[in-house]
């Protein structure tokens, strides 16, 4: 077999699991909705960018698609769930900043899984997570996830951060402490001398073994589910009132800044002419500065 149709059938394999990821995730959130009596639903809205241009820039050009999810319910105040599978061409000042489009002459394959959820109930963390394939002549996985609470609860975050450990450590003993400093380094506000929220994990470049690197990000997004679902149900049903809310929504201030600043999936989307609303989904429904 080819190497270019060996690397077909991976790209498929890995753009199917992050689909399957998305539904799985999808309905264990619309569960969570159900079971404390909210009848809400994710909306779903297909979305293609075929022989479109950037309108930021229109030397880069994407063509592909996906599928943004959003859902507004009792338990999660705004959740988005993406998938997104795009080819094209970087234009020749974003290839610069990326490992291998030199060679490729811009051309890029990637598709990955991107998750933001804001919570009605204070006491409940906002939380991120997401996972790539990115292809240029070279191939690699990415991701990670992290956890943002208003109030930060020490048995949150050390249950969290179990669940991370335990699918970096089922692979590599040296991967959590790596991308455990890798994310604080990552999810941090220069501009305000502090990090968005307890971390996570933060991973990028994993082009050494790909069948080991795919098994591995398939176990952070089981990891990540496991572990939100348990933080969820402990803290649904916690007493809360105005104050608690207007300190959340300070809190997704520093969401926003980090997103529109820092963030490497907004600028690479945007960039590439992506879908803007998903791209942008990882946006609170209400902040606030003051």
């Amino acid at each position: 077999m080819s190497d270019t149709l060996e690397l077909n059938k991976k790209k498929e394999k890995a753009s199917q699991w992050f689909q399957s990821l998305q539904n799985d995730i999808c309905a264990a959130f619309e569960h969570i909705e159900t079971t404390h009596g909210s009848n809400a639903r994710f909306v779903k809205t297909p979305w293609d960018r075929e022989d479109t241009q950037s309108e930021q820039n229109s030397e880069s050009v994407l063509k592909g698609g996906g599928e943004m999810r959003l859902m507004k319910g009792d338990v999660f105040e705004k959740v988005g769930v993406n998938f997104s599978k795009v080819h094209g061409t970087f234009s020749p000042e974003f290839a610069t900043k990326i490992p291998g489009a030199d060679k490729s002459e811009g051309a890029f394959w990637a598709s990955g899984i991107s998750l933001v959820a804001h919570m009605m109930n204070p006491y409940v963390p906002a939380v991120h997570m997401n996972t790539r394939m990115i292809c240029t002549s070279k191939c690699w996985f990415g991701g990670g996830a992290d956890l943002t609470p208003t109030f930060e609860n020490d048995s949150d975050t050390q249950s969290f951060h179990a669940h991370l450990k335990g699918a970096c450590d089922a692979h590599d003993p040296k991967y959590y402490d790596e991308y455990k400093a890798w994310c604080d380094r990552y999810f941090f506000l220069p501009h305000r001398n502090e990090t968005r929220g307890v971390g996570g994990i933060f991973y990028d470049y994993l082009d050494t073994d790909w069948d080991k690197n795919f098994a591995f990000t398939q176990d952070v997004g089981r990891a990540f589910l496991a572990a939100f679902i348990e933080i969820v149900e402990r803290h649904v049903a916690h007493p809360w009132d105005e104050s608690d809310k207007h300190k959340q929504q300070l809190k997704r201030g520093r969401y926003v800044e980090f997103n529109l600043l820092y963030d490497r999936g907004t600028q690479f989307g945007l960039k590439t002419g992506g879908n803007t609303e998903a791209i942008l989904m990882s946006m609170p429904p209400i902040a606030k500065w003051d």
